[in-house]
């Protein structure tokens, strides 16, 4: 298995690692626009005191967001490594159960952030 072998879909872990840049790129816009937004409406302390907790959740949300997509190219990443290992005959892969266990926390990875 290599970067660019089909993961899911038509996806490839080259593909999953273009998504993760591109979604922290296009959050960091959209922040910044709800935030330049936001700044005329906040008057006073009673406004701020009104956004500053919507600015928030919508920051947590995206960085659990970001977090999965993470968490899901480590594992395709360390199966990358390993695969490449054994192809070479190096005796240091995982055992059929790593493997089933790295798959089956990926596919929780990819249902959560559905």
């Amino acid at each position: 298995m290599d970067k660019d072998s089909i993961l899911f879909d038509d996806k490839s872990f080259s593909d999953l690692l273009r998504d993760v840049y591109n979604n922290t790129k296009k959050k960091e816009n959209q922040i910044n626009t709800l935030i330049d937004q936001l700044k005329p409406l906040i008057r006073n302390m009673t406004d701020a005191s009104l956004m500053v907790p919507l600015i928030k959740e919508y920051l947590e949300i995206s960085v659990k967001n970001d977090d999965n997509l993470v968490r899901l190219t480590a594992i395709i990443q360390r199966l990358l490594v390993v695969s490449g290992k054994s192809d070479k005959g190096d005796e240091l892969g995982l055992s059929e159960t790593e493997r089933k266990q790295l798959l089956e926390e990926a596919q929780s990875l990819m249902d959560k952030s559905s």
